[in-house]
Order: structure tokens, then sequence, then C-alpha cells
């Protein structure tokens, strides 16, 4: 899919692409139209059709719910690659981070002053490590990643594709590599970072049906043995 998208991506099959992106959309169009009191119900997979379908074709009405995408990351694999780069044809050095993750989407309910997050599947994130924008993925000026997804049955898992820059890894790496069971790592995509790949919407770049990402956001969340039991023992006391 990432190959056929970038011998085709140009200004010149811009018709093309959105001719594609609907396509793409009408063949989840009936999980998408359902509503948020049908999520509970649905499948992982179902979900993940409903998120696609709503912030391609429901954009305006689907903000208001502020959704976030969470990817709690489960597996780390740094690729470091000295030589022949394959993107450019070119000799140099080439760092890559391969995150295997578990995908929620947290959904406000304001009317209700609540939230909820349901899980929408598994899948993986693939960035560059890089202080300039790299060759590939191909994305445009000011894009960090866009989302794809495996279109055997779209969506079914979720891939982000996207870069870093160097000081963001330094200070994110300790976290994803930390020995402690009691952290964690989560990305965030929230829902203003959150645009489809479509027509009138130049500024993020992807394979047609994917959602362009304008912000990548890492929150480490930590929780003590100690604490843990503290508040364990408080409760037994009352």
């Amino acid at each position: 899919m990432r190959s056929d998208y970038i011998r085709r991506f140009g200004a010149e099959v811009d018709e093309t692409h959105e001719k594609l992106r609907k396509e793409v959309m009408r063949t989840i169009e009936g999980h998408g139209a359902k509503t948020i009191a049908d999520l509970p119900d649905m499948t992982e997979g179902e979900r993940a059709k409903w998120f696609f379908w709503n912030l391609h074709e429901n954009l305006d009405e689907f903000r208001k719910l502020e959704p976030t995408l969470i990817g709690q990351v489960m597996c780390t694999q740094l690729t470091v690659t000295d030589g022949l780069l394959m993107a450019s044809e070119k000799m140099g050095m080439e760092k890559r981070i391969a995150l295997t993750v578990r995908w929620h989407i947290r959904l406000a309910y304001t009317s209700y002053q609540n939230e909820e997050a349901y899980p929408i599947g598994e899948g993986s994130v693939d960035l560059s490590v890089s202080n300039t924008k790299p060759e590939d993925p191909p994305l445009q000026k000011n894009q960090k990643a866009y989302m794809d997804s495996d279109n055997s049955l779209y969506p079914n898992q979720l891939y982000l594709y996207g870069w870093v820059t160097e000081p963001i890894w330094n200070e994110i790496k300790n976290h994803l590599y930390s020995p402690t069971p009691n952290c964690h790592t989560d990305l965030i995509l929230r829902d203003n970072c959150l645009f489809p790949v479509k027509a009138g919407f130049g500024f993020v770049a992807g394979p047609p049906g994917a959602i362009g990402i304008t912000n990548l956001e890492f929150c480490v969340s930590s929780h003590s043995a100690e604490r843990r039991s503290n508040r364990r023992t408080e409760t037994l006391q009352r």
C-alpha cells in the first residue's frame, strides 16, 4: 500500500486520490453511520471503521466529541542502519523506532460531563528519527505522521508512519525502555491534530482513506509500588 502511494503521489493525481478515498469510505459507511450508543456493542474492528468514517465524512460533528486516539505502547524496537539507505539511495545513517501499540479512542460526552474509552484494535507505529523532515514517509511541511490501515479488512489493524526529532527521541527513550512494570507510555493523538487526507486538506498527505497527523504527544504514567501499597493499607484500615 505504501509503495503504491509513493509512486502515485503528486498534484496530478489529486482527482484519482479523491475518487479512491470515496470508494474506501463507502466500504465502511454502514459502520460509520451508527450512533455513539452502538459503540459498546461493536467489535474493535467495527469501532475502527466508525472512527475512520466519521473523521472523513462527519468531521465537524465528530469534533464535538473531542476524540482522542491513544496508543498504549506494548513493545519497542530501535533500528539503526549505517550504509546505503533505501529511501534516498545514498550512503548515510538512518534511525527508526518501531512501536507495537494497543489503540483506544476516548470520547467526551459533554452533556453528561463524562468520558469513555473504547478499544479499537492493535497496530504499530513506525517513526523515523531525524532533525529534518524525512523523504520516507512522504509528508507535508508541518506534518508529523499519517495513519493508514490494513485494507484487506478496512480498517483492521492501524499503522502510523511518521517522524520525530532527535531531542524528542532522547526525551522519551528512557521511558520506553524502562524496566519498571509500573511505568507505561502512551502515544496521544488529540482531535485538533487529526485530519482526513482528502481534497481541501492539502496540509496533510497520505494514502487514500488515511488520517493526517500534525502533532505527536507522548505521555508517561508511573505508579510506584510503595504508593499502591499505602493506598491498599489505607483502604483496609477504613
